[in-house]
């Protein structure tokens, strides 16, 4: 926001700098193409069809949804290549797929036996068939088989289910957020890759094949060259960044594109201000290494140190600057949240107010 035109909203508001999510979303576009990879970024970031199409347009191969719901919204829009990366369990969900199949090109992750059983049957009696990523487990044991040994045993489990088609792998590396520094999520994205590759090689010569091989964390995305050898990263968070991205070093203020906006409504000691917009509006996820709920723009020394539903209680060691009746913008700890929180959000380019952009797979969590 390049003026103060977003003083003049209502209070609590989410904005989104259309420029600099436009920007980020060239850059990502061009440094996994520099280094090989295709992009299929996560749409949980911003929920949003209007972005999702500003993403392919930059290259992206197609888009990744973590529900049902989101993917139906992105077909609804356009969006023709649509990865879930969430296993479908039950003959609900599996018939949803189903019928999402028939309008566009969409595959799914398996990590279970059960679960590509149901998918198998449904696809195959309707003379389909689906392509499928073996889930592999990075690390935070929510999901997948381990690397290595137990994802071929698992895969041979899988050969020859009628109307499947196993194509690669997809991992989640969800430790690195962990880390401290650009050097240490080097060093996970590194492992990422290199459980990937050893593991796609042992089921390769097994006879798999293992055309797609997906990765990429919203911090390891952001350094792609470690990732050489993988065919392509579905990082999501890139096209706002958010307090997660700033305190590891990977993003600067600058490259934040979504702010929530607030009004001081209450002073009641020197030190603390008390500002109308809470869990309901912004998010209670924390930060790894940073304390309170996100950063205030323009007053790095002000902490937002608690949320109550429709309060945040920000604080200084020293006498407060903010008066009752200002209003400033915080940056997110994480951006993923909020956009599920709005219906809209406002968007601004050139500093002022353009459009409202509606979060139309926001809620669409089943």
């Amino acid at each position: 926001m390049m003026n103060d035109a977003w003083r003049s909203l209502p209070t609590p508001a989410v904005v989104i700098d259309l420029d600099t999510a436009a920007r980020n979303v060239r850059a990502m576009a061009r440094q996994a193409q520099a280094c090989g990879l295709s992009h299929r970024p996560h749409i949980k970031t911003h929920r949003c069809s209007e972005l999702a199409r500003l993403q392919v347009a930059a290259g992206c191969r197609g888009v990744t949804t973590a529900k049902l719901g989101e993917a139906e919204v992105m077909a609804d829009a356009g969006i023709d290549d649509i990865f879930v990366a969430y296993a479908v369990i039950g003959a609900d969900k599996v018939s949803r797929l189903l019928a999402l199949a028939r309008r566009c090109r969409v595959s799914t992750a398996v990590n279970s036996l059960v679960g590509a059983r149901g998918l198998s049957d449904a696809f195959a009696a309707a003379g389909l068939r689906l392509d499928v990523l073996i889930e592999v487990d990075g690390g935070l044991n929510r999901g997948g088989v381990k690397p290595g040994a137990p994802a071929l045993a698992f895969a041979r489990a899988l050969r020859g289910l009628p109307g499947l088609s196993i194509r690669g792998l997809m991992y989640y590396g969800g430790l690195v957020y962990d880390s401290h520094d650009p050097q240490e999520v080097r060093a996970f994205a590194r492992r990422e890759h290199d459980d990937l590759v050893s593991t796609a090689d042992l089921l390769r010569a097994d006879g798999f094949c293992m055309d797609i091989l997906s990765a990429g964390s919203s911090f390891t995305g952001k350094t792609p060259e470690e990732l050489r050898g993988i065919t392509e990263i579905r990082s999501g968070h890139y096209i706002f960044n958010d307090c997660g991205q700033l305190d590891v070093g990977l993003a600067g203020p600058e490259d934040c594109a979504l702010t929530v906006v607030t009004t001081v409504v209450c002073k009641p000691d020197a030190h603390t201000v008390i500002a109308d917009v809470g869990t309901k509006s912004l998010t209670s996820d924390t930060c790894h290494h940073r304390p309170g709920y996100g950063m205030v723009l323009g007053h790095p020394e002000v902490e937002v140190y608690a949320l109550n539903e429709e309060h945040a209680f920000l604080r200084t060691a020293g006498e407060n600057p903010l008066q009752i009746g200002e209003k400033i913008a915080l940056i997110p700890n994480h951006a993923c949240v909020v956009t599920n929180l709005v219906d809209e959000a406002y968007g601004f380019s050139g500093g002022r107010f353009d459009h409202m952009l509606k979060i139309d797979a926001r809620g669409k969590s089943v």
